[in-house]
């Protein structure tokens, strides 16, 4: 709408009748000439004004002041002639509109050049009509402001203007056609990438808001192209183009349809018209977009048009939905691949604590940090961590023993590589794992026999940070799941203190040994089941184990020692050629060194007699000391394997650059076999803490259904069970009496007492 209009000042508030001039020449008139005086004054008055509407709309200069003009509508709505006034005047606009039309019902059409000048033509006549509209208005302002204003049904002089021009011009079919036409000529010529006069296009479009024709002959042929168009582009560049520029054209598309609506369009288009391109670029692609990009742009963490892929899909309906499900199942495959392919089972862990990272990046960079996204992500790691492909007892090792044994290679001395602040935050994101693992009770078993290892070799990197450790497994799972792992612990603690006193308790002894003995006492309920293997120990171990026994026992009555070779380690004296050498070996590979002081060579067999080591054993441990890297035996013949009927002798030729040389300890080494056998340890222990579940919740309920007595199982299991298993243990309990069926409902038990 025009907001300027031209005010005439107001004139002196004063009747015809009551000027000084015309009250002397009234005087001397007589009474019947009155009416005949005032209706030629009336006439002659209206033919001015005429003229000077006529002159406005013609553009021609106006022959009378502005104020007189002004002034003579006043006298007349005083003389009570408005409404013949207003017809008049509403006739001589109609008029002159009814005359542009033939204009533009003549002009050629040729090609769109003719459009573009068919719109300025029409441009130039609407702003021409505003201009005179708002002119005339100000002279037939007080005709506008007591007689149209007090008579509710009669329009407005500016709205009488409006509804001329549309009655007459913008309501004529051809006429209305060819100008929507050629808008929507020019915009698409500018969605092609032209320049287009964006301000003829705001003025005619505000024309068509202004006549109250914008949205029924304009606005749906509009979205209707638009519609189309939009349709075949997302087609054919969903063919053309990668996902990544698909993406940015959708966003630069968008922009740009937003820039028409600042510069020309109605604001009311605006939610139509971004629905429309959204639902064509976007809606209609969704699952296309993502089947065919999604996994790339993750894999190669593309932040920026992962991010431009999340705002895009949250403006349309059913996109964000759309894009979890896709994300959470990229989670699950790939993580799914980590966890079950064998040969990444060494470097398994640090790759899911990678692509953790990575996914929590994404997540919180490029999805908003949207509370769904986040818990469908813990969701798909919780699912394909404890996702198996076979028997759980054979594959459990490529998810929870490569978890413990990372834990631990990070634990060890001698990992350089992080500090205490960077081994601090890799156990944290070790804990992240160690979350979604259903299994928590197989991770328990294998961290305590590392465990077991760190400490009873002096191997771990650092008692705080093993603290620290037990610390958050015991926040995350409770006292009761680190109190065997607390009491490892504990017995390390105490050992210090008891070997401390046996010192003292040798030096008033009055045969004191040559060899030095330290012992860990082991609280057998805390530490890893180890068998117990007898081996032909030396004279003087045999004497010192039976002194530290006497003393032990003397302070500890009713206790009973059971001594553990696989477990002991010492350092011995070695003299060689190049000179003394110290070598810190294992108790078996001690044995085995010790008889080359007795005699210069000895066959497998001899050896075996001698120590009485186990074959297996024996050989790993020969192996270790003749075909490793520090070979201070020799083996005849050579070879890397130790077969029976090998001879050794001592390589007194042995050279190292080291003083104290470590021989790997072989036998300390987890087979799979041992990985197995832990595992099915742990799963014997669930059943029991079955069993135990089982009558506990019996006992208290008494009588319970079968389904009510399942749901609290799985309530109180801290470990993932089948209901297949869980029935199996009822089964068992029946048969051992610990509860029996109801006679009438078999669905039914009854605790007995």
């Amino acid at each position: 709408h025009y907001a300027a209009y031209l005010f005439v000042p107001n004139p002196p508030a004063m009747e015809f009748w009551a000027t000084p001039k015309s009250q002397h020449l009234l005087d001397k008139v007589k009474a019947r000439d009155r009416p005949k005086l005032a209706e030629n004054y009336t006439e002659d008055t209206w033919l001015k004004l005429r003229d000077a509407v006529g002159a406005i709309q013609n553009s021609t200069s106006i022959k009378y002041n502005l104020e007189e003009l002004y002034q003579a509508v006043e006298n007349l709505c005083s003389y009570k002639v408005s409404p013949t006034l207003y017809k008049q005047l509403r006739q001589v606009c109609e008029d002159h509109v009814q005359a542009q039309i033939h204009q533009f019902r003549e002009y050629p059409f040729l090609c769109s050049l003719d459009n573009l000048s068919f719109l300025k033509r029409m441009n130039r006549c609407w702003q021409d009509h505003c201009r005179q509209t708002i002119m005339i208005r100000s002279i037939f302002l007080f005709l506008d402001r007591t007689y149209v204003l007090q008579n509710s049904l009669l329009p407005s002089i500016w709205d009488t203007g409006l509804e001329l021009f549309r009655t007459h011009i913008v309501s004529d079919s051809a006429v209305q056609k060819r100008t929507v036409e050629g808008i929507l000529e020019q915009i698409e010529l500018e969605r092609n990438g032209e320049t287009v006069d964006r301000s003829l296009l705001r003025s005619l479009l505000g024309m068509l808001s202004d006549l109250q024709v914008y949205k029924d002959s304009f606005e749906e042929r509009f979205l209707t192209e638009t519609n189309r168009l939009y349709a075949a582009e997302g087609q054919r560049l969903m063919q053309e183009r990668d996902v990544p520029e698909y993406l940015h054209h959708v966003a630069r598309r968008l922009e740009e349809e937003n820039d028409r609506i600042v510069s020309y369009l109605d604001q009311s288009t605006q939610k139509p018209l971004i629905s429309c391109v959204e639902k064509q670029l976007l809606g209609e692609h969704m699952t296309a977009i993502l089947q065919k990009g999604l996994s790339t742009l993750l894999d190669e963490n593309r932040v920026t048009e992962l991010t431009l892929l999340y705002q895009l899909f949250s403006k349309v309906k059913g996109g964000l939905p759309t894009l979890l499900q896709f994300w959470r199942d990229y989670i699950k495959s790939f993580g799914g691949e980590i966890v079950c392919t064998p040969e990444k089972d060494k470097d398994m862990v640090q790759d899911l604590l990678d692509f953790k990272d990575k996914m929590d990046n994404v997540a919180q960079s490029c999805f908003a940090r949207n509370e769904s996204f986040i818990n469908a992500m813990k969701e798909a790691f919780e699912t394909f961590i404890n996702k198996r492909p076979n028997k759980p007892l054979i594959l459990m090792r490529f998810s929870l023993v490569p978890a413990s044994k990372y834990v631990d290679s990070k634990l060890r001395a001698g990992n350089k590589e992080a500090t205490e602040e960077e081994l601090e935050r890799i156990l944290d994101k070790i804990m992240i794992i160690f979350r979604f693992i259903h299994g928590k009770d197989v991770f328990e078993a294998f961290y305590k026999k590392d465990l077991a290892k760190r400490l009873l070799v002096g191997k771990s990197a650092s008692v705080d940070a093993e603290k620290s450790m037990l610390s958050k497994l015991k926040h995350e799972c409770g006292a009761a799941f680190t109190s065997k792992l607390e009491g490892m612990f504990k017995d390390m603690e105490l050992s210090k203190d008891i070997m401390i006193q046996f010192k003292q308790y040798i030096q008033n002894q009055s045969e004191p040994s040559n060899i030095e003995l330290t012992v860990n006492i082991l609280t057998m309920g805390y530490w890893p089941s180890y068998t117990p293997m007898e081996v032909h120990l030396p004279t003087e171990m045999v004497k010192l184990q039976e002194v530290f026994k006497l003393f032990y026992l003397g302070k500890h009555s009713g206790r009973k020692l059971q001594w553990q070779p696989t477990l002991g380690h010492a350092v011995l004296k070695a003299e060689f050629k190049e000179g003394k050498k110290e070598l810190q070996v294992s108790l078996f590979q001690t044995l085995v060194l010790l008889m080359f002081n007795e005699g210069e060579e000895f066959s497998m067999e001899e050896i075996r007699a001698a120590t009485g080591i186990e074959e297996g054993e024996l050989k790993r441990t020969l192996q270790s000391l003749a075909c490793g890297k520090a070979r201070v035996l020799n083996k005849n013949p050579r070879g890397k394997d130790v077969e029976d009927g090998d001879r050794f002798n001592f390589n007194n030729d042995f050279k190292h650059k080291l003083f104290r040389i470590k021989i790997n300890q072989i036998q300390m080494k987890e087979t799979v076999e041992e990985q197995v056998s832990t595992t099915e340890r742990v799963f014997q222990d669930r059943q029991y803490q079955i069993d135990a579940a089982v009558v506990r919740i019996m006992k208290m309920r008494k009588t319970l259904s079968h389904n009510l007595l399942v749901s609290e199982l799985y309530n109180q299991l801290k470990f993932p069970v089948k209901p297949g298993d869980l029935k199996k243990r009822i089964e068992s309990l029946i048969d051992r009496d610990y509860m029996e069926r109801d006679k009438e409902t078999p669905n039914q038990y009854h605790y007995v007492a």
